[in-house]
């Protein structure tokens, strides 16, 4: 009898937001085929051991138990979701003993400019001296992601001990999307967790969420709630405090900018937006992880294809239905084809 593969993650469960979503979901795929074990690191980027709803729900579901900071993890393959969590420790006492290891890069390995939003080369180089891998593969969830990690690689000596995977590994999204509506209203709204480079600037903020709309409701707005922004015509929600759902019925367009500083790796609150039912305008290298469907603009452009999707329904309901046509290519059993011969033989080597 043919034994599953062995399948060890190693996560930080207590990443806020689109992290720990994405291993949620790929947890629920990945465990249809393989004999799946959790590991959890305590870095020092984060506090107590609060595990994030979301992986929470899933563990539970799945019934698989979290062994926190384990000595040695051996398996077939071992999966790091976001080195990122590395970034604040110095040491890594974990031992790895597998045929692959596969290091998430949910984070971009360079911002735009070029600058590293973290020493990558450090992070890395924790897990790449933590033990035994015949292997050793970085995996970009998303096109411009891999462009990062690419340019990254290339200019530097390191490289060599790394290959990228040549399939993206993109976060799993729902397909099974609701309809667009067929009266859209001028009803805007952006979610994203709290943070500085999640947010344009305030310029760009009026731009987008003006007063003469009908709503605008920013969920993740944390920072505007501490330092008390006065903004009578924005919705304010602290990031968390309403279910999607219920946020989503009170948009019908989904307007996200970050920073200059920062382009998204991924973008998963497009896909719920897209799932949602609702068109998504954004800038262009994020909507190039989605497809046509998701509107790519500038700030300044919002208004003028808000007015001319609410004044065309047909129009607003056709850019719902192509974005979400196209998250068909991240749903889980795309995501599973396109990776059986990682996951399923680790010994198999990237082109």
């Amino acid at each position: 009898m043919i034994q599953p593969p062995r399948i060890a993650y190693l996560i930080e469960p207590r990443f806020p937001g689109g992290t720990s979503a994405a291993i949620a979901t790929e947890l629920r795929a990945v465990s249809k085929t393989a004999s799946v074990k959790v590991y959890a690191y305590s870095s020092k980027m984060f506090k107590g051991r609060s595990i994030a709803r979301s992986l929470a729900i899933v563990l539970s579901e799945l019934g698989l138990e979290i062994e926190w900071d384990p000595e040695r993890i051996a398996a077939d393959t071992v999966i790091v979701h976001n080195p990122t969590f590395l970034k604040f420790d110095t040491v890594f006492a974990p031992r790895i003993v597998t045929a692959h290891l596969i290091v998430v890069t949910h984070e971009n390995f360079t911002r735009p400019g070029g600058a590293e939003p973290f020493d990558v080369a450090h992070c890395l180089a924790l897990l790449e001296r933590s033990g035994l891998a015949l292997r050793k593969s970085l995996a970009p969830v998303s096109q411009y992601n891999r462009s990062t990690v690419e340019n990254w690689l290339a200019s530097r000596a390191a490289s060599s001990a790394w290959e990228v995977l040549e399939e993206n590994w993109h976060n799993i999204c729902n397909v099974n999307g609701a309809p667009p509506t067929d009266r859209p209203r001028d009803r805007r709204g952006r979610h994203s967790r709290s943070g500085f480079e999640k947010f344009p600037s305030m310029a760009d903020m009026d731009l987008i969420f003006p007063e003469t709309a009908e709503a605008n409701v920013i969920l993740g707005a944390d920072l505007f709630l501490r330092y008390a922004v006065q903004k009578p015509h924005w919705q304010l929600l602290p990031f968390g405090s309403v279910e999607l759902t219920e946020y989503f019925d009170m948009i019908d367009f989904m307007v996200y900018f970050c920073a200059p500083t920062l382009r998204e790796s991924f973008g998963r609150v497009i896909s719920d937006a897209t799932s949602a039912g609702k068109v998504v305008i954004t800038d262009a290298d994020t909507a190039m992880n989605f497809g046509s469907g998701v509107i790519s603009a500038r700030p300044a452009d919002v208004s003028y294809i808000i007015a001319r999707l609410i004044d065309q329904p047909a129009l607003y309901q056709d850019h719902v239905q192509r974005a979400q046509a196209d998250l068909a290519n991240l749903s889980a059993d795309a995501f599973m084809e396109r990776h059986a011969a990682v996951l399923m033989h680790p010994e198999v080597r990237a082109k």
